[in-house]
């Protein structure tokens, strides 16, 4: 055992999580690359970044973006698992097929695990995010890799190419979701704005099993997919079950979203560190 010089023994911490999150930049801070870090701390997870576009972005809309080169995305990547590692890893937007393709090769080469994609396609302001090109790519070299997706309505129905207006269809694409290779198929449901409840739908190969809250009235949702997902990953990377992760990460997004407050001038940020702040009415 190792002491100070006073001759008191070192306190060590046990080895502490780690999840990487690979997305784009989100210049307002309320969604992207800077809610996925926000999660991983606000839930006890270090978190690494790799960054695969920089956005103009605020409250409102997306005004820019530069993708950044898949040279310099796999880089990053090896650079992070080369030396860090982690124990989950999340995707989030990718942007272009030459970016899917070089991260799905990198998360082959080290052997990832524990992936959680969100296929990101479209800011809360309706700006794309992802080009139409690249969602075969997404279907075919990122998604068979996943542990677990988390596409929101809309997303899900460009992924299968067709209206999901009843749960029965839900259901169905998330099973056909699945047999692309994805382990664990989550659907989310907030966009059924028309429902008093907001419930997720997870298909494990197995069976159905739903989520459910009541819808949180506020105007602060940006990045609540963003934070979904990267919930899912730290809970996964300190080696709980992708039922708990889920269930875990609908409980987080929620009390995040019923302790949101007012930012900017359209759809304000998720409040994720609402467990430590001290309340704003105070």
């Amino acid at each position: 055992m190792r002491r100070h010089r006073d001759g008191s023994a070192f306190s060590f911490m046990a080895r502490v999580p780690i999840a990487l999150t690979i997305a784009g930049s989100d210049s307002g801070g309320g969604a992207g690359i800077q809610a996925d870090l926000k999660t991983f701390s606000a839930l006890g997870v270090y978190g690494a970044s790799v960054l695969t576009a920089v956005t103009a972005q605020d409250t409102q809309r997306v005004y820019d973006i530069v993708e950044l080169a898949p040279e310099f995305v796999a880089a990053q990547i090896d650079a992070v698992l080369g030396d860090i590692g982690a124990d989950a890893v999340k995707t989030g937007m990718l942007s272009s097929a030459a970016i899917i393709e070089a991260v799905a090769g990198r998360i082959q080469h080290w052997g990832v695990g524990k992936l959680v994609v969100d296929p990101v396609m479209v800011a809360k302001g309706g700006d794309k995010l992802l080009r139409d090109d690249a969602v075969a790519a997404l279907k075919t070299r990122l998604l068979p890799l996943a542990l677990v997706v988390t596409p929101n309505i809309p997303e899900a129905e460009v992924l299968v190419g067709r209206p999901l207006a009843t749960w029965e269809e839900i259901a169905a694409a998330a099973r056909e979701i699945h047999s692309w290779g994805v382990a664990n198929v989550v659907i989310k449901g907030g966009h059924r704005e028309h429902e008093d409840m907001a419930t997720d739908l997870l298909f494990d190969g197995a069976g159905l099993k739903e989520y459910t809250t009541g819808r949180v009235d506020t105007q602060s949702t940006h990045g609540t997919g963003c934070t979904f997902a990267s919930a899912i990953a730290a809970t996964l990377a300190k080696g709980d079950s992708v039922e708990h992760a889920v269930a875990a990460a609908k409980a987080y997004v929620t009390k995040a979203l019923q302790n949101s407050y007012p930012l900017g001038h359209g759809h304000g940020p998720v409040h994720h560190f609402y467990r430590f702040w001290r309340p704003l009415r105070e």
